[in-house]
């Protein structure tokens, strides 16, 4: 029987990369202010007095070298942890991010793995403004070669990570840090979550709402106020971008015949754009109303408190979308 104990998002985090590490002298974690400072949002904190630093590394301010050094190194028997700041930095180092490590086992014709793992914070985070509050996840989520994860609670965090820290290929693991202090139960024992497979956070029979990361806390509240009406909604949390889940949205879709899906992404070229087509195109009759979208504006993030409210998903905006799928605008 599973004894779980409540912790932080951050210390789900740090106990998955302190395990790991412990369990392969192989595994090291590199990255701005991860060391001296005991990370930027403290997800590694303690860890430089564990493992030293020679398996935890401060960089400086220079994403795409230490992304190469990581890359390079993953090429050759090591298994890098890559935190970046926040990923809106990790376009400084996309071009090894998806011209070497995403590439190398196809290039290498299967000679070369690249067991790295790429993690930080992405999206909106308060007053953050334009260049850094964004979300990437269908940026990496569009390349091949790359794996996309983006949790929403401590544990799936925990266990995800765990998986990723394993993967023999590239993963690309994103946080919230406006989730890093959230608490929720986790299992002391150790576990792992396969990459690839939703959750139902919720059963329900007269619609599916379907979103990942941070956007699950409006979710869940959209679904709450809808349970208030007499709608019931099944909730699913995708939990990673690349493998999608499909399955498990087409199963749902068949059982409520409505969907509603959610990310904070701009509207063009997302996730659930093109999770909303492989819906009607392999249950396209199931279907007994269009599918809908709820998405960040699309407008760079503004400063304005008020207008980055406006700029985001909420819980009403999901609502109101459900209502229209039900035909109760």
């Amino acid at each position: 029987m599973e004894t779980m104990r409540e912790i932080q998002f951050r210390e789900a985090l740090r106990e998955a990369m302190s395990e790991e590490m412990r369990r392969d002298a192989s595994i090291y974690l590199m990255g701005e202010e991860v060391a001296e400072y005991n990370g930027a949002y403290k997800v590694s904190q303690g860890m430089l007095e564990e493992f030293g630093p020679k398996r935890v590394i401060d960089t400086p301010i220079a994403e795409l070298g230490f992304a190469g050094i990581s890359v390079g190194a993953a090429m050759n028997g090591l298994r890098p942890i890559v935190e970046f700041m926040t990923f809106n930095f990790s376009l400084v180092a996309i071009d090894q991010i998806i011209n070497n490590a995403a590439k190398m086992y196809q290039m290498s014709g299967g000679q070369v793995h690249v067991p790295i793992v790429f993690r930080g914070p992405t999206g909106s985070a308060g007053q953050l403004a334009a260049t850094h509050g964004q979300s990437f996840d269908n940026w990496y989520a569009n390349c091949p070669g790359l794996k996309v994860v983006v949790p929403s609670n401590p544990a799936d965090a925990k266990g995800l990570l765990k998986t990723a820290i394993r993967d023999n290929d590239p993963v690309i693991f994103m946080e919230s840090e406006q989730m890093y202090g959230d608490k929720g139960p986790v299992p002391s024992e150790e576990y792992l979550i396969p990459l690839g497979l939703a959750r139902i956070d919720r059963e329900g029979t007269d619609i599916t709402l379907v979103s990942y990361g941070k956007m699950m806390k409006q979710v869940v509240l959209a679904a709450e106020e809808l349970a208030k009406e007499g709608i019931s909604a099944e909730v699913i949390d995708l939990r990673s971008v690349r493998p999608i889940d499909y399955d498990s949205v087409i199963n749902s879709v068949k059982k409520t015949n409505r969907l509603v899906c959610i990310e904070e992404s701009w509207p063009l070229g997302n996730i659930i754009t093109e999770l909303a087509f492989h819906v009607q195109e392999h249950a396209f009759d199931y279907l007994d109303a269009p599918a809908l979208r709820v998405t960040g504006a699309d407008t760079p993030l503004p400063y304005a408190p008020t207008l980055v409210d406006a700029f985001l998903p909420n819980a009403e905006r999901i609502v109101r979308a459900a209502k229209r799928v039900m035909y109760r605008d």
